[in-house]
């Protein structure tokens, strides 16, 4: 969904108002989805994500004779943590060396130390360790403000808990449902909602 609406204003930005009009068809740039996955969950080396997937009633779809849907996007996900993928990192050490930063901060992070502390302790690791060194004495404070910046801790809880609810609502039967619905209106978590009602 988000590749769709980046490619969305990309396209926008490309064509203008008035040239969409035209009868002539416009040729516009081939695209191509990459995502570079470096999140702490486990991954497989390589992914392809369809947008299709996410449809609802997909059956219900008026398909073309090759089987296409109408409205398709895909995209091509290499896990690119340490220990994955090792030839694409290989070709790239500005890759490689992004990669160990990330995997050096999941590594306190792991230690429970708190975000803030961790992301400074696997850049001093990389400066000791020539990772990224010349770019890091440089840009240090703003790939810090970048990876700390991006990583908001409430929007990650509200996100889970969000999944939590769905799954909690998707275990209960249509009775236990109602009782919910009451449960989470007086504020309970999901997770105390799930024990109140023992769900498993």
């Amino acid at each position: 969904m988000r590749l769709l609406e980046y490619i969305g204003r990309v396209y926008e930005k490309i064509v203008s108002y008035k040239r969409k009009f035209k009868k002539k068809l416009e040729k516009i740039p081939r695209p191509e989805f990459i995502v570079l996955y470096n999140g702490k969950e486990k991954f497989p080396n390589y992914k392809e994500l369809r947008l299709s997937d996410a449809f609802m009633d997909v059956q219900g779809l008026k398909q073309s004779e090759s089987g296409i849907p109408p409205l398709e996007l895909i995209v091509q996900v290499y896990n690119i943590n340490q220990g994955y993928n090792q030839e694409i990192l290989n070709k790239s050490v500005t890759l490689d060396s992004y990669s160990i930063l990330i995997s050096k901060i999941w590594e306190f992070r792991n230690k429970k130390i708190i975000l803030e502390e961790a992301i400074k302790l696997a850049i001093k690791y990389c400066m000791d360790n020539n990772v990224l060194k010349d770019y890091l004495k440089k840009h240090g404070s703003e790939v810090y403000s970048m990876l700390y910046g991006e990583y908001n801790i409430e929007d990650e809880i509200e996100v889970v808990r969000e999944e939590v609810r769905e799954e909690t609502w998707n275990e209960c039967s249509k009775h236990e449902r109602q009782k919910f619905l009451e449960l989470l209106n007086q504020g309970l978590s999901a997770e105390e909602i799930k024990q109140r009602l023992a769900v498993t």
